[in-house]
């Protein structure tokens, strides 16, 4: 028997790199993509809201699982759900490559998001409950962070040398050493661990997540070139599930989705950072690449090249910004992230940044700085003051809130996209198209930094303590039937969780 807090000093920092491995996977996935997709359109015939599915088939399963397999992990054991994902998104990714068409790789595309559920959220639990310090954690969190901007600065590159010399398929094939060398070293070194006391399965709250998320994803990619009843009805079906959910949950005492996290202003704002966040995101590298691609007729690799400022950045960034939020906190990190990226979405929407290759490099420079400071404190945010014992589902609440914001961000930005070109060809009217996108972006920038002002004060940070004492002594359950047992349903912080070899 071993406690994953007892492991030695050189034992936690390889079970944080064999972490780090999955985040690697996952987002080099998204940003190598990214950069495909105009080779990926022309081989398939793909309009842009196909190339809006292929991205966002991923990310809408992934944003409706994470909070499934985080509970799930804290029930019958992180390591063995993080193996299972590991080994469905390497199986997913070697489907992906061999696709005859587009309707075959978003099918596959989904495979592979199963098995992504599994690893972001599971990995970052284990990672938690690793590193108990908080300035430890912190530190890890920073480099966990760090491997994002890793895939910033890799991804462009490899995925422009593979798509220029192999072909796009051959993105897909990078996933499979490293998903098979995360595999066997998690067999080896990480300790088998679960939470005191894990929630049960909510079946009704999952249907009600896949409802709402998919719902109004569709709703919004199919606008463009759907009427507005079938809009409006799907629409309908996503407040719907919402309204459920708002109804449904608090009446259960172990919900998928504990409402009473949300009673933590901090915790409430990092949920709508990430999801600012990332739909700034998904919607900068969607315009990005097309422009890049289809209106200045760069290759693959030359378009990769050209979005280098912005990885780069976000690679120094991130790290720098984990040891602030160890150190200072969340608010100056959510500030300078806030700036950044506003003033980057400002630069493209109210002066073309892209008629000049300066202002492009600039506005690329600034908004990477931007988002390698954002992704520390949203995280660090949503696990400290937690239960330990839920590590699990307050991570996934942060990854669904991230995958959330990319799936929306490339629901509506593409579909604004859509609907300016047309019938058009793109080097016509693509600036003048993207322009209402590139305002999205620059809003979204403006909520990061309007959040992370009013999220981190005092007040905030009261509120914070209140919640996780609520939850600590079971107050306040869940619903009548938490209520009525407070004390079995309530969530014991202190709880040791437990862990086997």
């Amino acid at each position: 028997m071993e406690r994953m807090s007892e492991l030695s000093p050189r034992r936690r920092m390889l079970v944080l790199a064999i972490c780090c491995m999955s985040l690697l996977l996952v987002s080099l996935d998204v940003t190598v993509l990214n950069v495909a997709l105009p080779a990926m359109q022309k081989d398939l015939g793909a309009s842009v809201a196909g190339m809006q599915w292929s991205l966002d088939a991923y990310t809408l399963v992934l944003a409706s699982l994470l909070m499934l397999a985080g509970s799930t992990a804290d029930r019958i054991g992180r390591r063995r759900v993080f193996q299972a994902g590991l080994v469905l998104f390497t199986l997913g990714s070697v489907l992906c490559s061999l696709a005859p068409n587009l309707d075959s790789l978003i099918a596959f595309r989904m495979i592979q998001a199963v098995g992504g559920s599994m690893l972001n959220p599971v990995a970052m639990s284990i990672i938690t409950n690793t590193f108990t310090d908080p300035r430890e954690r912190a530190r890890a969190i920073g480099v966990w962070g760090g491997v994002v901007g890793i895939s910033m600065a890799a991804g462009p590159i490899i995925g422009g040398l593979l798509v220029d010399s192999v072909g796009w398929r051959s993105i897909f094939w990078i996933n499979v050493p490293v998903g098979l060398a995360a595999l066997l070293l998690t067999l080896r070194y990480v300790p088998e661990s679960r939470a005191a006391k894990a929630r049960r399965p909510d079946p009704v709250g999952q249907v009600l997540v896949i409802a709402l998320l998919g719902s109004l994803t569709y709703a919004i990619i199919e606008a463009p070139s759907s009427s507005l009843t079938h809009t409006l009805a799907f629409g309908a079906i996503a407040l719907a599930a919402l309204l459920g959910l708002l109804y449904y949950e608090p009446r259960r005492a172990e919900p998928l989705i504990d409402l009473r996290f949300f009673r933590s202003v901090p915790f409430s704002g990092a949920t709508v950072i990430a999801v600012s966040a990332f739909a700034a995101l998904s919607g900068f590298l969607f315009l990005s690449t097309l422009y890049l691609q289809n209106v200045r007729g760069l290759s693959a690799l030359h378009a990769g090249l050209w979005m280098l400022p912005m990885a780069v950045m976000c690679f120094v960034c991130a790290p720098i910004s984990g040891r602030l939020v160890g150190s200072r906190g969340p608010r100056f990190s959510l500030l300078m992230a806030g700036v950044w990226m506003t003033a980057s979405g400002v630069l493209f929407a109210g002066f073309d940044a892209e008629s000049s290759n300066v202002t492009l490099v600039v506005g690329y420079f600034l908004f990477g700085l931007g988002f390698g400071f954002v992704n520390a404190p949203i995280t660090n945010t949503a696990v400290s003051g937690m239960p330990r014992s839920q590590a699990g589902v307050a991570a996934a609440v942060a990854s669904t809130s991230r995958q959330t914001g990319g799936t929306l961000g490339v629901a509506v930005i593409g579909a604004v996209l859509a609907s300016g070109i047309g019938a058009d060809p793109y080097k016509e009217v693509f600036v003048a198209a993207a322009r209402p996108g590139w305002w999205i972006i620059a809003g979204c920038g403006l909520a990061v930094l309007v959040l992370g002002a009013v999220t981190t004060g005092g007040w905030a940070r009261r509120t914070a303590e209140r919640a996780a004492g609520r939850m600590e002594d079971g107050e306040d359950g869940g619903g009548s039937d938490a209520q009525g047992r407070g004390g079995e349903k309530g969530v014991r912080g202190t709880a040791e969780a437990r862990t086997t070899r």
